[in-house]
C-alpha cells in the first residue's frame, strides 16, 4: 500500500504561482511513475503530467506546457508540481497518483494505470 497525501493548493490570482507537493508513505516511491491529475466540478479527472521512476522522462498536457513543471525527490519520498502563469481555467481538485512500473522510465498518461490515489488539494485562481 502506498498512502499519498497532497498540499500546498489555494487561491491565487491569474498569472501566479502555486507548488504542490505529493508526500508519500508506505512503500519505496522510486519504484513507481508518479501523475498529477485534475478534476473541476462538473468534469471528468484529466491529466496534467507525470513523471517517471527516476525522474528522467516527463509529459505534460497541452494545456499545461510551458507552465507547469513537475519533479520528485525519491529520498524523501515527496513528488512537485510547480505551476506558473496560472488562469482561470486551472481551477481544479489537483491529485496526485502512483503507478507501479517496472520501468524505471516508463510514464503513463491514463487514469487506468494509477494503483494509488491522495484526497485531493483545491487549486482556485481568480480573474
Amino acid at each position: 500500500q502506498v498512502q499519498l497525501a497532497e498540499s500546498g493548493g489555494g487561491l491565487v490570482q491569474a498569472g501566479g504561482s502555486l507548488r504542490l507537493s505529493c508526500a508519500a508513505s508506505g512503500r519505496t516511491l522510486s519504484n513507481f511513475a508518479m501523475g498529477w491529475f485534475r478534476q473541476a466540478p462538473g468534469k471528468e479527472r484529466e491529466f496534467v503530467a507525470t513523471i517517471s521512476r527516476n525522474g528522467g522522462n516527463t509529459y505534460y498536457a497541452d494545456s499545461v506546457k510551458g507552465r507547469f513543471t513537475i519533479s520528485r525527490d525519491n529520498a524523501k519520498s515527496t513528488m512537485y508540481l510547480q505551476m506558473n502563469s496560472l488562469k482561470a481555467e486551472d481551477t481544479a481538485v489537483y491529485v496526485c497518483a502512483a503507478d507501479l512500473k517496472s520501468h524505471i522510465m516508463s510514464v503513463s498518461t491514463t487514469v487506468s494505470d494509477y494503483d494509488y490515489w491522495g484526497q485531493g488539494t483545491q487549486v482556485t485562481v481568480s480573474s
